[in-house]
């Protein structure tokens, strides 16, 4: 099936089977997001799976007591770095010149010139921007999902802080921005999984350059 074909046939499932997601097939959906673009390449997120039926309960009230974080197989938490600092920039792309067998100081004046931009941001802004990197990721996650014909569940109804204190995550220097359960759908219960995909029309979609 094409891309488009999979996105027609994915939908945000409301209720899940409890079937579980084979692994090959998590780990398809994990490298697609692995191997999204980021801004300089940065990759200021990280994704924590989460398939413990005891996480999944203490989750549940965090996630307003969605179904779907018990009937899913696999739940994706997309966590975004809180800050960028000098380090970490330094880190990944000392890790980028050695894997492509280039000098180290190759790009110091780039990285000299992303930190001096950064540096006099607030760590709102941060958060904000790297939060938006991990958004790339998963939307790629969710397309891949749909082309393994794994249902997902894309959302952003929880309670960040708590969710970030259950899984430890503020040590890790994260914020939680969304999280995404895989399973498969309960054609039986889902009141959404026979119901027309609406989106806006092409014409209105699709701008203009005049």
């Amino acid at each position: 099936m094409s891309l488009i074909e999979n996105l027609e046939w994915r939908y945000a499932t409301k209720k899940m089977n409890g079937k579980v997601v084979p692994q090959e097939k998590v780990e398809y959906i994990l490298e697609a997001a692995r191997l999204a673009p980021s801004s300089s390449g940065l990759q200021p997120y990280r994704v924590l799976v989460v398939s413990d039926p005891e996480i999944k309960e203490k989750m549940k009230p965090i996630a307003w007591d969605q179904s779907q974080i018990l009937d899913a197989s696999h739940i994706l938490v997309f966590a975004a770095w809180d800050k960028y600092t000098e380090d970490k920039i330094q880190e990944v792309f000392h890790n980028t010149l050695k894997e492509r067998g280039l000098p180290l100081d190759r790009m110091d004046d780039y990285k000299k010139r992303l930190w001096g931009m950064y540096s006099q941001l607030p760590e709102e802004w941060h958060a904000h921007h790297a939060a938006k990197q991990a958004y790339i990721a998963f939307g790629l996650a969710i397309a891949a999902a749909a082309e393994q014909k794994v249902d997902a569940t894309p959302m952003e109804g929880f309670d960040n802080a708590a969710l970030d204190e259950l899984l430890g995550l503020k040590e890790l220097g994260l914020k939680s921005a969304v999280i995404l359960p895989l399973g498969y759908r309960d054609e039986s219960e889902d009141w959404l999984v026979n119901m027309k995909k609406v989106r806006t029309p092409k014409e209105e979609f699709l701008l203009s350059e005049n």
